[in-house]
C-alpha cells in the first residue's frame, strides 16, 4: 500500500496508474462502502492519491477534482463552488473571499487532528474527520451524521418536553401522583411532596403497601386496579389531618392514561371546604362561565395578593376507616394533656384510660394481662421515667413517646400514622434493618430513614464486624436506644415524626440521674455551623459528614470510645 503511495506522490497526473493501483483503488471503494464514508487522501505535497466515489454524494464536483494527482487545494476549491458551505458559517464566508476560505481550509489539513460538523441544508448534519500523519500523508473522512443528528435533537426535543411536564405538574396547586401498571408509584409532583413532608426519592419505585397498612392499601389498590382494568374514572373521599391536629375531608380522582399494554393511573386529590369557612371561595372556583356564542369558557381561579407567600402544607395522615374497638392507655402527670388526650381518642371511637405514674401502669398492664385484655397501643408522656418504657417492651405493646403538647395537640396524627404504618407485615420490626437475630449487646444505633443510606451503613458495619441495629425515625430511634442501650449512637438530623435533635434530647433526658452518657454523633449532609451548633446544643458529642466510609466511622468509634472497645470480641 505505501509503494503505491510513493508512486502517486512522483508520478504525473498524466501516468497510466498500474495494475496494483487499479485494486487499491477497488479495495477503498469497498471499504468506504462498508464504513458509509467517503474518503480523500493526499501526499506531503497536498496531491490528491485516493477520492472515493462516496465523495459526490457529499458534493457534485468535477471528477477532475478528485482524479489522483489532482491539488488538495483545486478540489476545495470545487467545493466552494458548489454553494454547499456550513450554513452556520455564512456570514462569516460571505466576508471572506474565496482565497481566503481555501486558505483557512488549507490549514485546517495541516493540522495533526481535526474534526468539525457542517449543517449543509436544511436536514443534512456532515462530520469532517482531518488527520496529518507523521510522514506528511493526510487523510479526511467524511461521513453523513443526520440520523444522529435527527436522533439527538429529537432526545433533547424529548427531554424538553418531559421537564416542561414536570414544570407544569409542579405548578399545579393540588397533589398528583402517577402509578404505573404494576400500582408502583412512577411521578409525584410538589404538592403531593409539601403536602406528606415526603420526597419523591421516598416515594418512587414503591407501593400503596410500602407506604400505608395493609388496610389502607388493600383499599387504595382495589379501587386502583379497578380504574387499570376498566377505563373507569374513580371518585373517593378520604379524611386526613394535619399535624396541629386540623382535620379536611379530601375528593380523589382517578384516571386510566395510556395505550393498551402501556396504562398509567393518574390520580389528583382536592381539599373539600370546611364548614362555613371557605365555601364560598370554593364555589366560585367550581363554576364555569360559557359565552354566548359557545367560543371560551372561563372558570374562575382565586389569585393571591401579592404580599402572601404560599407555605408548605403541614405533614397529613390518612385516617382508617374505623378506629372502633382499639384499645389505647396514656401514660402521662399532665393534666391537661390527659383530658385532651381522652376527650380526642372517644372522639374517633377508641377504648381509651389513663394512669398517671409507672407503678400504675405496671398494675393496670398486670390487671390486663391477667384478664386476657390485649392493648393496641400506648402513649408515654416523655416526662415520666424510664421504667414506662421497659413495662412496653415487657409486655411486647407497642408504644409512642411524645411530649405533653404532642399528646395535647398531635396525638391524633401520631396515632393515625402509626397505624398507617405500623400494620405493613404485621409488626413494627419490619421497619428496621437488623443484621443479627441477636439484640443483646448492641454496638451501634443507626437512625437513617433513606432506604439507600440504611444499607451503605448496613455493608459497613457488617464488613467492620459491629452489631447493630437501624431505626427510620426519630421515634424507632429512642425506643431501640431505651431497650438496647447502644454502645454508641449514629443520628441522622432529618428524620420523620420527630427530627435528629428532638430523638437526642429524649434521650438525653432520659439519662438523666442514671449515671451513664451514650456517644451520640450527627450525620449532617451539609456543614453548615448552624447544623453543628444545633447538634451540640440538642446534646451530641460530634458529627461527621455524608457520605460516611469505613475510615469515617472507625476513627469516630475510636475516638468517642477509648475506654469501651467497640469490636466484637473474637
Amino acid at each position: 500500500m505505501s509503494a503505491g503511495f510513493e508512486k502517486a506522490d512522483t508520478s504525473s497526473a498524466s501516468d497510466a496508474l498500474p495494475p496494483e493501483a487499479d485494486l487499491q483503488t477497488v479495495l477503498f471503494d469497498a471499504a468506504c462502502d462498508s464504513l458509509s464514508a467517503a474518503f480523500v487522501i493526499y501526499d506531503r505535497n497536498d496531491l490528491l492519491i485516493f477520492a472515493s466515489r462516496q465523495v459526490m454524494e457529499f458534493f457534485p464536483v468535477p471528477e477532475d477534482a478528485l482524479r489522483p494527482g489532482a491539488r488538495l487545494r483545486d478540489f476545495l476549491g470545487a467545493v466552494y463552488d458548489t454553494g454547499i458551505r456550513e450554513q452556520t458559517l455564512l456570514r462569516e464566508a460571505g466576508s471572506l473571499s474565496r482565497e481566503d476560505w481555501l486558505s483557512q481550509r488549507i490549514a485546517s489539513h495541516w493540522r495533526e487532528r481535526f474534526e468539525s460538523v457542517e449543517r449543509h441544508g436544511a436536514d443534512r448534519w456532515v462530520r469532517f474527520l482531518k488527520r496529518r500523519l507523521p510522514n506528511g500523508y493526510g487523510v479526511t473522512i467524511i461521513s453523513d451524521i443526520s440520523e444522529a443528528r435527527k436522533r439527538e435533537e429529537q432526545w433533547r426535543y424529548d427531554l424538553e418536553r418531559v421537564q416542561l411536564t414536570e414544570d407544569i405538574l409542579d405548578h399545579l396547586p393540588f397533589p398528583l401522583f402517577v402509578k404505573d401498571r404494576n400500582l408502583a408509584y412512577v411521578a409525584v409532583n410538589k404538592a403531593f411532596c409539601e403536602k406528606y413532608q415526603t420526597t419523591p426519592d421516598e416515594v418512587l419505585g414503591r407501593k400503596s403497601g410500602d407506604l400505608f397498612s395493609p388496610d389502607i392499601a388493600k383499599r387504595f389498590e382495589e379501587s386502583d386496579r379497578h380504574v387499570l382494568e376498566t377505563g373507569e374514572m374513580s371518585v373517593s373521599r378520604q379524611r386526613q389531618i394535619a399535624r396541629d391536629g386540623t382535620e379536611r375531608d379530601i375528593v380523589s380522582r382517578k384516571h386510566r392514561i395510556g395505550k393498551p399494554g402501556r396504562y398509567f393511573l393518574v390520580s389528583t386529590t382536592q381539599d373539600l371546604p370546611r364548614d362555613g369557612d371557605d365555601l364560598d371561595e370554593f364555589n366560585r372556583a367550581s363554576e364555569i362561565t360559557t359565552s354566548s356564542n359557545q367560543t371560551y369558557r372561563r372558570a374562575y381561579v382565586p389569585v393571591p395578593n401579592a404580599s402572601q407567600r404560599r407555605e408548605p402544607a403541614a405533614m397529613e395522615a390518612i385516617v382508617p376507616e374505623n378506629f372502633s374497638g382499639r384499645k389505647i392507655l396514656v401514660v402521662t402527670a399532665d393534666l391537661a394533656a390527659e383530658t385532651a388526650a381522652l376527650r380526642t381518642l372517644a372522639k374517633y371511637g377508641f377504648e381509651a384510660c389513663s394512669v398517671r405514674g409507672e407503678d400504675e401502669e405496671e398494675r393496670f398492664l398486670e390487671i390486663a394481662s391477667s384478664s386476657g385484655i390485649s392493648l393496641d397501643l400506648l402513649i408515654i408522656d416523655n416526662q415520666m421515667g424510664m421504667r414506662c418504657l421497659e413495662l412496653t417492651e415487657q409486655y411486647g405493646i407497642p408504644a409512642l413517646v411524645m411530649d405533653g403538647f404532642q399528646i395535647a395537640n398531635e396525638l391524633t396524627f401520631q396515632i393515625a400514622r402509626h397505624f398507617n404504618r405500623s400494620g405493613r407485615g404485621g409488626t413494627e420490626g419490619d421497619w428496621e434493618i437488623t443484621t443479627t437475630e441477636e439484640t443483646v449487646g448492641l454496638q451501634v444505633l443507626v437512625a437513617e430513614d433513606n432506604d439507600i443510606n440504611q444499607i451503605v451503613f448496613t455493608q459497613i458495619l457488617e464488613g467492620l464486624g459491629y452489631r447493630h441495629r437501624i431505626a427510620a425515625t426519630g421515634e424507632e430511634v429512642v425506643r431501640l436506644w431505651a431497650e438496647h442501650r447502644p454502645q454508641i449512637v449514629l443520628m441522622d438530623i432529618s428524620l420523620p415524626v420527630f427530627n435528629g435533635f428532638e430523638a437526642s434530647r429524649l434521650i438525653r433526658q432520659m439519662e438523666e440521674g442514671q449515671g451513664t452518657r451514650t456517644p451520640i454523633i450527627g450525620v449532617l449532609t451539609q456543614a453548615f455551623e448552624r447544623d453543628r451548633a444545633e447538634c451540640a446544643k440538642a446534646g451530641m458529642d460530634d458529627v461527621i459528614m455524608k457520605p460516611v466510609s469505613p475510615d469515617i466511622l472507625e476513627t469516630v468509634f475510636q475516638k468517642h470510645l477509648m475506654d469501651e472497645p467497640i469490636k466484637a470480641q473474637i
